[in-house]
């Protein structure tokens, strides 16, 4: 993981350049570096029938898909994925197989003076024109502290001045919107929400600019999700991390049906798994403007030897592991045995001779599953992932292939 230098660029708030915006206050425009990663009962054999059913994909999502594609396929990008193993950057990005992207690494400062960290090497401009090129729009992913987002969304002033700096930058660098990952809003951040929501889309008009927002799926008072909504372009609902070392037992990473034998079920719910997320988002949002998420990771527990079982250690047996670099290669080799929760529809990996080794995960199949269940079962207007990198393997991107064909609703893809 290469470190980043420090990149500082300055403007003043009392020179707008929106003239929809009009603020006296000057507050200086600076960028520094920081990384971080991201972290981040129903009967299920007539659905997956289902699948190899066709379904007349006969709506248009206004603002919404690529004439490829006829759902969202939104892919969330790290900036610092091409210093990893195996390398990933705009040119390993199959650029027709997707509506957006979501390209992460800027973070609002912990200052909270409305300023915006950004990684040296960040700007990618093959990414943008490879982007624009096949007609895929492409946000600024801007995640940071809650509690800086929380002192901003309180301040008429301090909004502006970050919605300013964002569309400076957005400007000076053809970015086509912003998508804000505020994890988490409280319940005192409600109306600062929705106001952050409002300053930001008057910097970034519709329909030429668009914006979105990444939500928890156990929702929450603070999101102000019913007028949140009218504002966004969608909502893109963080279906994943069930599991992880803040468990205290082996958890499925992204159920797609809540399976009713997890002994705890208050360390996912609500909205722990994809359908009752659905379920809860369409009583706040229109269908067309929710993508629900799926995980191109996993999680590694080292200390388990079956599903659910009891791990008072897992905060620091458990780590995340990606698809494309890990968990593709154990599966059924090395020991492992692929296993499979048909209630929940997800894969997990156990060793076959019972020593301790639990992997949560998503593959190809179940993949598929989630996505076609959510764009065409359900009809939302989309899906997304964590993240693009996560899956690749230096050759083959065999969880985006899914996400694609399911997308599609062609149903051969349901047997990769």
């Amino acid at each position: 993981m290469k470190m980043q230098q420090v990149l500082r660029v300055g403007a003043q708030v009392g020179a707008l350049k929106n003239p929809r915006v009009n603020l006296p206050t000057s507050l200086g425009m600076g960028l520094r570096a920081r990384f971080q990663a991201r972290s981040r009962t129903i009967l299920l054999i007539p659905i997956v029938a289902a699948i190899f059913v066709s379904v007349a994909a006969t709506a248009v999502w206004a603002q919404s898909a690529s004439p490829a594609l006829p759902k969202r396929l939104v892919a969330d990008y790290g900036s610092w994925s091409k210093y990893q193993t195996p390398p990933y950057s705009a040119a390993q990005i199959p650029i027709n197989m997707m509506t957006h992207i979501l390209h992460a690494g800027i973070y609002i400062d912990g200052s909270a003076n409305g300023t915006i960290d950004v990684p040296d090497g960040f700007v990618e401009p093959e990414l943008i024109s490879k982007a624009h090129s096949a007609g895929v729009k492409v946000f600024l992913l801007v995640g940071g502290d809650s509690g800086a987002f929380s002192t901003m969304a309180a301040s008429d002033t301090l909004r502006v001045v970050l919605a300013q700096n964002l569309w400076d930058f957005a400007q000076q660098y053809g970015y086509d919107g912003v998508d804000i990952d505020w994890e988490y809003p409280g319940t005192a951040d409600r109306s600062g929400y929705y106001q952050l929501m409002s300053a930001l889309r008057s910097f970034f008009p519709s329909p030429t600019y668009q914006l979105s927002a990444d939500i928890a799926p156990w929702g929450g008072p603070g999101y102000n999700l019913k007028k949140v909504s009218t504002v966004l372009d969608f909502l893109n609902i963080m279906t994943y991390d069930c599991a992880g070392p803040w468990t205290d037992d082996a958890q499925l990473n992204s159920p797609i049906f809540w399976d009713p034998h997890d002994p705890e079920p208050y360390e996912c719910q609500p909205g722990g798994s994809v359908q009752e997320a659905i379920n809860a988002f369409l009583q706040v949002a229109p269908a067309a403007k929710l993508n629900i998420g799926t995980p191109f990771y996993g999680y590694d527990y080292r200390t388990v030897t079956q599903l659910w079982e009891s791990c008072t250690d897992c905060n620091w047996s458990v780590v995340s592991q990606n698809y494309g670099t890990f968990i593709k290669q154990r599966v059924n080799q090395d020991g492992w045995v692929r296993s499979y929760d048909s209630i929940a529809g997800v894969p997990y990996l156990l060793h076959s001779n019972g020593r301790p080794g639990f992997i949560t995960y998503d593959d190809p199949s179940s993949t598929y599953l989630r996505v076609w269940y959510t764009d065409w079962e359900r009809g939302l207007g989309g899906t997304f992932m964590w993240s693009l990198d996560a899956d690749y393997d230096g050759t083959s991107q065999d969880l985006l292939n899914a996400m694609y064909n399911a997308t599609l609703n062609n149903p051969s893809g349901a047997t990769q």
